[in-house]
């Protein structure tokens, strides 16, 4: 059995001892004029199973040594890894990144030996250590696409930094940033265009700027990480790798200039940032500790040249974990096949050139649900229709697979709207749904009034029905 495809099955339980070594990250000390003043953190831990928060420590005030001795547990079905990421509570805005680390399970296993308990401190990126003692109880199985992870012991506290992921590309620590002033893209260098809402992906520790559907074509690796993932330097020469330094000079800019690192504009009269000799890089002198050695290279031609033979530049790191628009296609693959059911013939692939749209039946912040029907049968369906880049920039990826994995499961319930099956096209999501005409129990209490017995009764028990089978399956429904 190949330990990529292991998951765990059983209960977890981690016990928080207490981290040492944490310093600010140089995206938090970007503007600050007393960065001395600032290295004393109020860190909070996090804890998450694939993704999904399973707990938090409470919060500790003035110290770069936290000591939390706090336990969690959570029971887990084809569970892959678990993240630890430690994060400074702001009073305002977003809670800054300090540092994170991702630990597979079967490694965990394999470190233990005989006992299921794996006990020791584990090393965070960029700086800083913690002591947790992780017990896992379970087995570990083959992964299925038909099973469906379940966790208990959910917590909602300090939920803006909840939805704030880390997306770990070779390295960077990449979280979606809500851009101040006018940015342009590291990678593409492109402008980045938007008003409202986190308009890119910022790295927390070396600060370079992408659009979030770059993010994941860096092929140059953080700068600012630290030696835990680092290799021999025989081996490492055989790797892929880039390692130009660049050359660079204080600037007098004429005109205004972004930095092509961070994308901000270069303030200043005079002298007001650095140019590589070579390749005419323009940077922040604040910046320059954190530029890739990469003078000379094109990055995009690059990331075309890799895709081409079939590699995304975002995995050569081993430690990178991605989870965008590729992610998004491959998963939209694996619903297709598995969303074959009753009406929907799986001979014959569905395509939106099977469906005949005849009208909006809703609108909602992702998408909208439209009425169709399949040419050849004639049958009514709820299509409902999701933009692909809506839900990236939302961070909603994962939240999106898991309404798709709980649509699935309600056909095994004849009170839940069922789910068909599933396709997508380059740029959107389409869920095959029951049509049911009828109305929504809103409709009807506004056209009644008021119930009699009998048909609050059977309202009620439809309802119940369908919420004891979604807790059976370990899914909360909120009203």
């Amino acid at each position: 059995m190949s330990s990529d495809t292991m998951k765990f099955n059983g209960y977890l339980r981690v016990r928080i001892g207490e981290a040492v070594g944490l310093q600010p990250t140089r995206w938090s000390l970007r503007h600050s004029l007393f960065k001395k003043g600032y290295q004393l953190l109020d860190p909070y831990l996090t804890i998450s199973v694939d993704q999904v928060r399973v707990g938090q420590t409470s919060t500790k005030q003035k110290t770069n040594k936290p000591t939390y001795n706090e336990e969690f547990c959570a029971n887990v079905t084809d569970g892959g890894h678990l993240e630890l990421a430690v994060f400074h509570e702001t009073p305002l805005g977003y809670d800054h990144f300090v540092a994170n680390c991702t630990l597979q399970f079967h490694e965990l296993l394999r470190t233990a030996g005989a006992s299921d308990t794996f006990e020791g401190w584990v090393d965070l990126e960029p700086e800083g250590k913690v002591f947790v003692v992780i017990t896992l109880t379970g087995s570990f199985t083959e992964a299925t696409l038909q099973r469906d992870r379940i966790f208990k012991h959910f917590t909602r506290k300090r939920q803006r930094a909840m939805r704030r992921r880390v997306h770990q590309i070779n390295g960077h620590k990449f979280m979606a940033t809500y851009l101040r002033q006018p940015t342009y893209c590291s990678h593409c260098r492109e402008f980045i265009w938007g008003v409202f809402g986190k308009q890119g992906y910022q790295c927390q520790v070396c600060t370079c700027v992408v659009h979030k559907r770059c993010h994941h074509l860096i092929v140059t690796a953080c700068t600012c990480q630290n030696n835990i993932n680092k290799v021999d330097p025989k081996i490492a020469e055989q790797r892929f790798g880039i390692n130009i330094p660049h050359k660079f000079s204080i600037h007098n800019y004429k005109v205004p200039t972004f930095c092509d690192h961070c994308g901000s504009l270069l303030w200043g009269i005079m002298r007001q940032g650095l140019q590589c000799k070579i390749c005419k890089m323009n940077v922040h002198i604040r910046c320059q500790a954190n530029v890739a050695p990469n003078c000379g290279v094109n990055a995009v031609e690059l990331a075309k040249t890799l895709a081409g033979m079939g590699l995304q530049p975002g995995n050569i790191s081993p430690t990178s974990k991605l989870v965008s628009r590729s992610t998004l296609r491959r998963q939209g693959k694996e619903s297709t096949k598995e969303g074959n059911g009753v009406g929907v013939h799986s001979s014959n692939r569905l395509g939106i050139d099977k469906f005949e749209f005849i009208r909006v039946l809703g609108k909602g912040s992702f998408g909208k649900v439209m009425l169709a029907r399949i040419k050849e049968t004639g049958d009514l369906y709820a299509v409902k229709v999701l933009k692909k880049d809506v839900i990236l920039q939302d961070d909603d990826v994962e939240c999106t697979m898991t309404e798709k994995r709980i649509l699935s499961l309600a056909r095994n319930h004849p009170f839940l709207t069922q789910l068909f099956c599933c396709f997508q096209t380059p740029d959107r999501l389409f869920f095959v749904m029951e049509f049911v005409n009828g109305g929504d129990l809103m409709f009807h209490i506004q056209k009644s009034r008021r119930f009699d017995e009998a048909r609050a009764r059977f309202y009620a028990a439809e309802i119940i029905s369908a919420l004891m089978f979604l807790h059976e399956k370990g899914i909360i429904y909120r009203f």
